[in-house]
């Protein structure tokens, strides 16, 4: 295994991490499930006022929000039908949880709170600010590869559909409201030393050479998951051509494994 994602793993010995984690999965879980009530696909998917806590908790907890962000999402579904394509929300949310802490230590040296200039101008062209944007983008389209594919292969909701939607839904949220409880919730958590790089002081640095390959796959991976996947869903691609060729679909379901497999590896090395 590589050493820069051992975090999600030592962090199990680590009490306080543990204590995050279930902080993070009960939090989460206790906003997603009043929220059932407003389906956008029913018992597939719904309004998520919630997905802002997957990216303030990796940047205030790191590896806890991955595993808390999982969880809480499995919790949630308790509430609305459990089924096969919960493996692939508890994956597609760690992923949401782990990709953006991983990602901004690799991209900035600040604190991830965006900083108000004045003038709106100047804060929207912040070199910091665009970071962070792009950070949380990379993770909601991380997630929304992972379940709209998972959902796509079990032929529930076409990934067209299903993609799209938790990607939009995701950045909505967390590209909102994650800037405006960070600029509340950081300082105060750094100053009571509770953010993972103080709980977990003995973590193995992220940087490198392989830190940065693996942010490269993961946005190689996420771009060409994401536009691939709708081009071969809504059959404008083929990767099966030919008399009796596979539903567009199924097309979705053999061409993105190999970007999943790329996403995997990337995460792997971030």
């Amino acid at each position: 295994m590589a050493r820069d994602v051992r975090d999600a793993i030592d962090m199990w010995g680590n009490t306080r991490m543990v204590v995050l984690t279930a902080m993070t999965s009960a939090l989460y879980a206790a906003i997603l499930i009043p929220f059932k009530v407003l389906p956008i696909i029913p018992g597939i998917t719904e309004f998520r006022v919630a997905n802002a806590v997957p990216v303030i908790c990796s940047f205030l907890f790191g590896p806890a929000a991955a595993w808390g962000s999982a969880i809480g999402n499995v919790i949630g579904d308790f509430f609305g039908g459990i089924g096969p394509g919960d493996l692939f929300g508890f994956a597609g949310n760690f992923l949401y949880g782990y990709i953006p802490y991983k990602t901004w230590e690799l991209v900035s040296s600040r604190d991830p709170v965006p900083t108000w200039h004045g003038r709106w101008r100047s804060f929207l062209l912040d070199p910091e600010w665009l970071k962070f944007i792009a950070v949380v983008l990379l993770g909601c389209a991380a997630c929304a590869l992972v379940v709209g594919w998972g959902l796509n292969a079990l032929g529930f909701v076409p990934f067209q559909v299903l993609g799209n939607i938790v990607l939009v839904n995701n950045l909505a949220v967390a590209g909102t409201v994650g800037p405006l409880l960070l600029a509340v919730l950081y300082p105060r958590v750094k100053r009571g030393r509770l953010l993972y790089r103080d709980v977990m002081p003995e973590r193995a640095p992220t940087g490198g050479l392989r830190s940065y390959l693996g942010l490269v796959l993961v946005v190689v991976a996420v771009v060409a998951g994401m536009v691939g996947g709708n081009l071969l869903a809504t059959g404008q691609l083929q990767v099966v051509g030919g008399e009796g060729a596979p539903a567009p679909m199924t097309q979705a379901t053999i061409g993105l494994i190999p970007v999943l497999l790329l996403l995997a590896i990337g995460v792997l090395l971030l």
